[in-house]
């Protein structure tokens, strides 16, 4: 038996275990790009979906200057009520240099009460960051930041 078979019927086992079915599963990744920085076009394009993103509503966080780029505190908020007919979907986080665009996808929804997240990310030296909110009525909006890192972080694309 093969090793990738072996880690399959392993899977389907436990799987099975835990009343979970297995099947054909798929999963996409981003395309690594090297550390050149992207302008703001280029980080806006792939988000804006027919609509012509705003820098308004969000409020992006994050230290001017990081000493390490393995854990850069961050934290985005943005304005919304929150109620079934006005509210904020999903919040991501877009890497100006890092090998892999989107740092983070954060779903959210009337029942979140409140859109704002805080985490911490890898970056891959000095550059900005972009939070990027889309909106239940089809908006986008957006804001930036710009870190200074000492300490580069996540240069061979993990």
């Amino acid at each position: 038996m093969q090793r990738r078979q072996w880690l399959h019927a392993s899977a389907a086992l436990g799987c099975g275990a835990l009343g979970l079915s297995v099947g054909q599963t798929s999963a996409w990744a981003q395309g690594m790009v090297s550390g050149r920085l992207r302008s703001l076009s280029e980080m806006l394009a792939p988000w804006r979906q027919g609509a012509a993103p705003v820098r308004q509503a969000v409020h992006l966080q994050l230290p001017l200057l990081a000493d390490n780029g393995h854990l850069v505190p961050l934290s985005v908020r943005v304005d919304s009520p929150m109620t079934e007919a006005d509210h904020v979907q999903e919040i991501v986080l877009v890497s100006q240099r890092n090998p892999v665009e989107r740092m983070a996808t954060f779903h959210v929804g009337p029942w979140s009460g409140r859109a704002e997240v805080s985490t911490r990310v890898r970056l891959a030296g000095s550059q900005m960051v972009l939070a990027l909110a889309r909106m239940s009525d089809g908006r986008c909006c957006y804001d930036l930041a710009d870190v200074i890192v000492t300490e580069s972080a996540c240069v061979d694309g993990s």
